[in-house]
C-alpha cells in the first residue's frame, strides 16, 4: 500500500493541508509577493459576506433538488429493472449512456434546449398547447427558476449513477425475505418501506454521500449554462470560491471559504452515515 499512500499524501493530503494553511493569511495574487498572517480574519470576512451566505443557501437548495430528484427517479428505475430481470439488460445499457457524457457537453446541450427564444423545450411545449408563446418560460434568464433549470442537466446526467448503485444493492436483498412478506399478506408499499429500503440503508448512504458532495461542488455544468447569472441567482459556493480566487485576486479568502465548505461536507457525510447507514444497528 506504500505507493498508494505516497501518491495520496503528495497529491491530496499536502495540497489540502496547504489549502487550509493559506486560509489564515492575506495573500497577494502576484507571484512572490509577501503574505501576512491574519488569523481568523478571512473566516470572519467570509461569514460576514452576503455573497457567501447567499451562495451557501443556493448550494444547499441546488444539492437538495438534484440529489432528491435523482434518488426518487433512480430508486424507481432500479426497482423497475429488478422486476424485469434479465429482460432489462438492454435498457440498463442504454440508460447508462449519459454517464459517458462530459458535464461541459451536457451543459451546452441543455443550454441550447432551454434557451429562451428558440429552445427546443419551449417550442415543444408551445406546439403541445402548454405555452401560449415559445418564449413564455425563460428557463435560464428568470432569476426565480434559473437555479432549478441548471439542475435539470445534472439530474439527467447522473441519475444513471444512483440507479446503478441502487440496482446493485437490490441484487443482494434475499428473495426469500420478500417472498415471506408476500405470503404474510404484505402489500408492495409495505414491503418497499419496511423491508427493501431498510436493507438498502448502507447502499443509500453511499449513493447520497457521493452524489451529495458531487452536486454541492457543481461548477462546470453551471458555469457553461449561466456563468452564475442572471443576477447571481445560480452562483453556488464553487463558483464564488473560483471568482474570489481568480477574478477578485484573494486566495486567502477563497481558501477560508473552501475550508468552511470542506468542514460542512465532512459533517454532512458523518451525519448521513450515522442517520441513514446506522452501522451496527442490525447487531443491536
Amino acid at each position: 500500500m506504500t505507493p498508494a499512500v505516497l501518491f495520496l499524501a503528495a497529491f491530496v493530503l499536502w495540497p489540502l493541508a496547504r489549502f487550509i494553511y493559506d486560509s489564515f493569511f492575506e495573500i497577494s495574487p502576484f507571484a512572490g509577493a509577501p503574505r501576512t498572517f491574519v488569523g481568523l480574519a478571512n473566516y470572519a470576512e467570509a461569514f460576514a459576506s452576503d455573497a457567501f451566505r447567499s451562495a451557501s443557501v443556493r448550494t444547499v437548495a441546488y444539492t437538495l433538488v438534484v440529489v432528491g430528484m435523482e434518488f426518487v427517479l433512480g430508486l424507481a428505475i432500479a426497482l423497475l429493472f429488478t422486476a424485469l430481470g434479465q429482460r432489462s439488460a438492454v435498457f440498463r445499457t442504454v440508460f447508462m449512456y449519459p454517464l459517458m457524457i462530459a458535464p461541459v457537453v451536457a451543459g451546452l446541450l441543455w443550454r441550447f434546449l432551454l434557451i429562451d427564444n428558440f429552445g427546443i423545450v419551449n417550442q415543444l411545449l408551445f406546439e403541445a398547447g402548454i405555452l401560449s408563446r415559445p418564449d413564455q418560460v425563460q428557463w435560464l434568464s428568470d432569476p426565480g427558476i434559473a437555479l432549478f433549470s441548471v439542475a435539470i442537466p445534472d439530474i439527467w446526467l447522473t441519475t444513471s449513477f444512483i440507479t446503478l448503485v441502487l440496482f446493485a444493492g437490490l441484487q443482494n436483498i434475499p428473495g426469500d425475505v420478500i417472498e415471506a412478506a408476500r405470503i404474510d399478506g404484505a402489500k408492495y408499499p409495505r414491503i418497499l418501506f419496511s423491508i427493501i429500503i431498510p436493507l438498502l440503508r448502507p447502499v443509500i448512504a453511499v449513493a447520497l454521500i457521493v452524489r451529495g458532495i458531487d452536486a454541492a461542488r457543481a461548477f462546470d455544468i453551471i458555469l457553461i449554462q449561466t456563468d452564475g447569472g442572471p443576477q447571481g441567482s445560480t452562483t453556488t459556493l464553487s463558483l464564488l470560491i473560483y471568482r474570489t480566487m481568480t477574478r477578485f485576486g484573494d486566495p486567502g479568502l477563497a481558501s477560508a471559504m473552501g475550508t468552511v465548505y470542506l468542514v460542512v461536507m465532512l459533517a454532512v457525510a458523518i451525519a448521513a452515515i450515522t442517520l441513514i447507514w446506522r452501522p451496527g444497528s442490525s447487531a443491536r
